[in-house]
């Protein structure tokens, strides 16, 4: 009996020692080591980096798309006026058709309102305010010298006829958006 008992008492000691290595190496390379952390930082840092390369990017590229926006509606604005200056021209050099019978010709509706040829104090209205009115509306309008609120505002009946009548691609927008009232509210406040 005794030898039984020496035997058992061997076997566990055996599975005792074998269950403490087994532990010490499971506890021993299952932690990451302070070069696994490193890395880890490292690679974190080389990703925080690439996302602030990347914002810069965005945000230069909108910047890039605002100015290519604006150079377009430079440029739809300069082709209005240039189609404006080449229908004159068409119109000039055409000579007009002798009828058998003359017609009266169609009243020009409306009178140009008095325009300036500069903003006052040098800085002209935002008149982007006035609903319907974008950036290319903007720059026709300063070509025709009204830059301020104040100059909409003050348009008649015959003012609002003309300047719709005139504003080529866009015809008939100061009545339909009714801009005068709008500029009337943006000029009192």
């Amino acid at each position: 009996m005794s030898y039984l008992l020496t035997q058992m008492f061997l076997y566990l000691l055996v599975a005792f020692l074998l269950g403490l290595l087994l532990g010490w190496l499971i506890w021993r390379y299952g932690k990451a080591s302070g070069a696994d952390l490193d890395a880890m930082r490292a690679e974190r840092d080389k990703l925080a980096k690439e996302r602030d390369g990347l914002k810069t990017d965005l945000a230069s590229c909108r910047a890039q798309s605002e100015r290519d926006r604006d150079a377009l509606d430079g440029m739809r604005t300069e082709k209005i006026d240039l189609e404006t200056q080449l229908t004159a021209m068409g119109n000039r050099a055409a000579p007009a058709p002798v009828a058998a019978v003359s017609a009266p010709a169609a009243p020009v509706q409306g009178t140009k309102p008095e325009g300036i040829s500069a903003p006052r104090g040098g800085m002209a209205d935002d008149l982007k305010r006035i609903s319907g009115v974008g950036p290319t509306l903007e720059k026709m309008l300063h070509g025709l010298g009204y830059f301020h609120f104040d100059q909409i505002a003050a348009w008649g009946a015959s003012d609002v006829a003309w300047v719709d009548e005139n504003l080529e691609g866009f015809k008939g927008r100061v009545s339909r958006d009714n801009w005068v009232s709008q500029a009337q509210e943006l000029a009192r406040g």
